[in-house]
């Protein structure tokens, strides 16, 4: 348990922890606006888009062996990091280390119920888990404006490779057998070329690339909804061993995952949305317009990030007893409440605060239903989905948001809306009879 959540507490880190460091970075590298967001959006679109790819990694060739990979790579691709020479380089080894993080993250929730095959212990586990990770979105901007202040942003890279051989060295006896689930890399890529044209049509304004993403989104949409549909007849027929034979058969998505967890995946992309572009955008305030230093910037985001500490641990309890769906809801709730307090006034610490504890329950809430609900053999593949529409969700949040003159009513807004939504879904859910029926996944209570 400690060497995966150590080394997802790495992952979710570097999420977070070098936008306290740009301006250090924009007087180190040099580099526009556009280039900050890059530096910050290149390792979350390179994350989302590679979660899928590392979730069916993990299911196909063993969770624990991909794991190990990932960790490897997060440490060295993190000195790497650390040298770059210019801006183009460093967002180009974000991106990498994006990648080798989707690895650590598949193989980290492929591992879940491996180890806690019990679904109210996989429960508690993941509240344990999210609590273990919610800490590192604590520590960045706080442990980011601490190394700036004393080493300058280089720093924060150096963080990693000690942790990633800590958390290597205690998942070292971990094995997990091998499975059969194929993978379509055209489709994998696909995809990453999508979020990388929607990034940069969002955050250059290009025209041209949000067409191509346009294009890309109905190529991808095209493809995958043939798969699904050959999948599901294929089961329906008792043929899927002639399916699974063929690659070109394997969807990325299971069939039925999305139709049974979209309401989850919207509140996940729509938290993280929120999160991420309010980090970013307060970051820039506070350093550029209130004159604070790295350090008392991270200092000034703890009333945020220390409710995301300690309560994921509460939050595992009540998802046990209740069920994912009354923590996601309050926690959507709560979310909104601190987004508009926040836009409305300057004294920021009690809607922190508020904003702090809306994620806290949203987020460990939203993993245990997903991981729960998924079919034996597709975990990995079932977290990645989740993690890439809340990397998504963080990428197109920075993206937007930071191009906005009031950023924080939209994002304000938005959360209440999907709060709304998402008690719509979950109240129309309970007046559903249960269907056990191929291609369909059950949807964790």
């Amino acid at each position: 348990m400690f060497g995966f959540s150590l080394a997802y507490f790495l992952v979710i880190l570097d999420t977070t922890v070098l936008t306290i460091a740009l301006p250090d970075l924009r007087a180190s590298l040099g580099g526009s606006l556009a280039g900050q967001q890059w530096a910050v959006n290149a390792y979350t679109v390179a994350f989302a888009t590679s979660l899928l790819t590392g979730g069916a990694v993990a299911d196909r060739y063993g969770a624990a062996r991909i794991f190990k990979v990932g960790v490897v790579a997060f440490g060295v691709i993190s000195l790497l990091s650390a040298a770059a020479p210019h801006l183009g380089a460093l967002i180009v080894l974000r991106a990498l280390l994006g990648v080798a993080g989707a690895l650590c993250t598949g193989g980290s929730l492929g591992l879940l119920p491996e180890l806690f095959p019990d679904p109210a212990t996989r429960a508690r586990a993941t509240g344990l888990w999210a609590a273990i990770t919610g800490t590192a979105l604590a520590a960045g901007p706080l442990l980011g404006g601490l190394l700036v202040d004393l080493y300058g942003w280089r720093a924060v890279f150096l963080l990693n490779p000690p942790l990633a051989l800590i958390s290597l060295l205690a998942m070292r006896k971990v094995r997990s057998a091998r499975g059969h689930r194929l993978i379509d890399w055209w489709v994998q890529a696909l995809a990453c070329v999508l979020l990388g044209l929607l990034a940069e049509a969002l955050i250059d304004s290009s025209l041209i690339a949000g067409l191509s993403a346009l294009v890309a989104l109905a190529a991808l949409v095209f493809v995958e909804r043939r798969k699904m549909l050959v999948d599901r007849r294929a089961v329906l027929t008792e043929r899927r061993e002639a399916v699974v034979a063929r690659r070109s058969h394997a969807p990325v998505l299971p069939g039925g995952l999305l139709a049974v967890t979209w309401p989850e995946l919207l509140a996940g992309a729509v938290a993280n949305f929120a999160f991420s572009g309010a980090l970013f955008v307060l970051t820039l305030f506070l350093q550029d317009s209130r004159h604070l230093t790295p350090l008392a910037t991270g200092l000034a985001f703890l009333p945020l990030t220390l409710p995301m500490t300690v309560n994921p641990l509460l939050t595992g309890r009540l998802v046990a007893r209740y069920g994912p769906r009354p923590p996601i809801f309050g926690g959507l709730a709560l979310l909104a409440i601190g987004l508009g307090g926040v836009s409305l006034t300057d004294l920021l610490a009690p809607w922190l605060v508020v904003m702090g504890f809306g994620l806290s329950y949203v987020l460990p809430a939203l993993m245990a239903g997903v991981v729960t609900s998924a079919p034996p053999g597709t975990a990995g593949t079932a977290g990645g989905v989740l993690n890439a529409s809340r990397q998504v969700g963080a990428t197109l949040g920075v993206a937007v948001l930071g191009g906005l003159s009031h950023p924080l009513p939209v994002a304000a807004t938005l959360t209440a809306l999907t709060c709304a939504c998402y008690g719509l879904a979950a109240r129309a859910r309970r007046t559903v009879p249960a269907v056990d029926s191929p291609g369909e996944l059950p949807v964790g209570k």
